[in-house]
Formats: structure tokens, C-alpha cells, sequence
């Protein structure tokens, strides 16, 4: 069975995270907190109701609460505090997970210029917010029948016997970077239903046609044909957030790509190899995925990102690595 190579990951991964320090985020055998799923549930909706009334009082926020947009460091009532008009109803993804203390979110922003996607991590202490992150990218015209409502396999909840234990859920969903920075399908455990998607876009998976006229590669295959070798690292990696009642994990990251090369090596079906040329200069993409575990494997992701300057950093970690 492919990609059981990540099971023998599994142990030195999980021995590696218990060396971190305490006060680091990425808890694994914490107890719960006080606030359970649905109140980490409830608090980002509270939130977001604030956010579309762009009334900070409003909200659940501790006197201490830090928050960036897009990696920038800001004061509550900046970004989108005060230029949300809307946030939709019926486009939300929640991961909530008691033991990190934190929600992962993905929903639709209505702004003054549009629809975007919004990625949301919020940290609580006391029941109260003192940790807000957004990010937020364009959705294009042509991904909006994408962003009505999310697949149903990411908002289903999951039967009792089939949920996995927290601590592995969080290795196979950090494994996808692995996956993309090796070009190697076999480094995270891929579904072969796992479907894609980028800010409303279908990218691996689905039905359709991909670049090129040419049927679409699911996330398995994808990755074998070496299409994401122009992504030099994939930083500031970070997987805390895990609900094992819908299978859901939360992870943020940063792709740079310094395009030192403008032509890389490509790997077709049938092994035969052509060179794309892409003509960028250098840059970051700050990103959020959900990814949907069942049977152990990755079915859908839901991902996001927008641009930055290259080798940028969060705005939560005082190093680039």
C-alpha cells in the first residue's frame, strides 16, 4: 500500500516534537482547555459577527490580544476590522482543537473589493481571544461557484470508530510539505479521491481539465511529475491545530521561491521528461491549508495564499526558518 513509508516517519516525529520547549505552541498530550469545540466554535463566530460590524468591542478579545493581516503586525480596528462588509454564512470550515487551545478557520470575506478568501487563527485563554491571525487572497471570478459552500467531506463530522488519535492526524498533514519539497507523492499519505483547492481554484483531483487541455493529476500523482520543484522551502511551518471529530488539520506556512533558474524539469505520465520555463521573479506565497484525513489519508484540501516579498517574514516568529 503506497505511501505507508510516513507510518515509519511517525515515531521519530512524534519523539522529536516532545523535545520542544514548553512554551512552545505545538502541544501534543496537553489536556483540553476550558473551552471545548464548541466554544472555540462559538468565539469564531462572535468574532467574525464583530469583524462584519467592524466593532472590536464587540468581540471576546483579551486586554493583551495580538494581531496581524497578511503577516503584518496591526491594532485591532485595522485590516479588516474596519473594511469587512460580510462574511458568508454558508462557506465555513472550522477546526476547532481544545487540547492547542486554538481554532483554524477558512471562510469568505466580502470587502470593499470583493470577495476574498479568509484564512483565521485565533489562540484563547480564559475565554478570551489573545491571539488573532488573518489572511486574506482574491478569489477570482471564475473560483466563485467554488467558495458557495465547502465540499461536504470537510464539514462532516466523521463516526466515533473511525477517528485517529490527534498526534497523527498532525504528522501525515505536516507531511504534505515534505510531499511538495521532495516532488515525491509517496511522503504523506494521498487518497486517491484527494482533491485541491487554491483560493476557490481546482489545482489536483476533481473532474475537469488541468493545464494544458490535459485531464487533471490528483494530489498523488501531481507531485511525482515534479511541477512544484520551482518552490525552493517551505518555512515557518506550522501545524498545531487538529479536530479528530471531522478529521480536519490546520496548517500555515511560507513558500519562497527565489527562481535562481527560470526552466525546471518536468515529469510526464509516461516518464517522459520537457522543461517549463516560468518567468517570475523572486517571491514568498504565505499560506493556510485544511486538509480532510480519513483512513488515514489526506481526501480534500483547502488552501490559500497571496503574495509577499520574497523571504518575508509572519509577523509571529522572529526568524525566517
Amino acid at each position: 500500500m503506497r505511501g505507508l513509508s510516513a507510518y515509519a516517519a511517525a515515531a521519530c516525529l512524534i519523539g522529536a516534537a516532545t523535545a520542544v520547549p514548553v512554551a512552545a505552541q505545538a502541544r501534543l498530550w496537553d489536556d483540553p482547555g476550558p473551552c471545548d469545540r464548541e466554544c472555540l466554535r462559538g468565539i469564531v463566530d462572535a468574532y467574525l459577527e464583530a469583524m462584519a460590524e467592524n466593532d472590536p468591542a464587540a468581540a471576546p478579545l483579551s486586554e493583551r490580544v495580538r494581531y496581524t493581516e497578511n503577516t503584518e503586525l496591526l491594532s485591532i480596528g485595522e485590516g479588516l476590522w474596519e473594511n469587512a462588509v460580510s462574511v458568508s454564512a454558508a462557506f465555513r470550515i472550522y477546526v476547532p482543537d481544545p487540547v492547542a487551545r486554538q481554532v483554524g478557520f477558512m471562510g469568505v470575506v466580502e470587502t470593499g473589493d470583493g470577495a476574498g478568501m479568509l484564512a483565521l487563527r485565533l489562540k484563547v485563554d480564559d475565554g478570551r481571544i489573545v491571539e488573532a491571525e488573518h489572511m486574506v487572497a482574491n478569489v477570482g471570478q471564475n473560483a466563485l461557484g467554488n467558495v458557495e459552500t465547502p465540499r461536504p467531506g470537510l464539514v462532516s463530522e466523521l463516526p466515533p470508530g473511525d477517528r485517529i488519535p490527534r498526534e497523527l492526524m498532525l504528522i501525515i498533514g505536516a507531511s504534505y510539505y515534505d510531499s511538495i519539497e521532495q516532488s515525491d507523492g509517496s511522503a504523506t499519505l494521498f487518497a486517491d479521491d484527494c482533491e485541491r483547492r487554491e483560493n476557490g481554484m481546482i489545482t489536483a483531483g476533481g473532474s475537469g481539465l488541468g493545464r494544458g487541455g490535459q485531464p487533471r493529476a490528483g494530489c498523488f500523482d501531481q507531485m511525482n511529475t515534479r511541477t512544484f520543484t520551482y518552490i525552493d522551502d517551505i518555512d515557518l511551518r506550522r501545524v498545531w491545530i487538529a479536530d479528530p471529530v471531522t478529521g480536519l488539520v490546520f496548517g500555515l506556512s511560507q513558500f519562497r521561491h527565489g527562481f535562481e533558474t527560470n526552466e525546471f524539469t518536468i515529469v510526464g505520465p509516461d516518464g517522459a521528461r520537457s522543461t517549463r520555463t516560468m518567468e517570475f521573479d523572486p517571491f514568498d506565497l504565505p499560506a493556510a491549508h485544511v486538509y480532510k484525513i480519513r483512513d488515514y489519508r489526506i481526501h480534500e484540501i483547502e488552501a490559500m495564499g497571496f503574495s509577499m516579498p520574497y523571504m518575508s517574514g509572519n509577523g509571529w516568529s522572529d526568524f525566517l526558518r
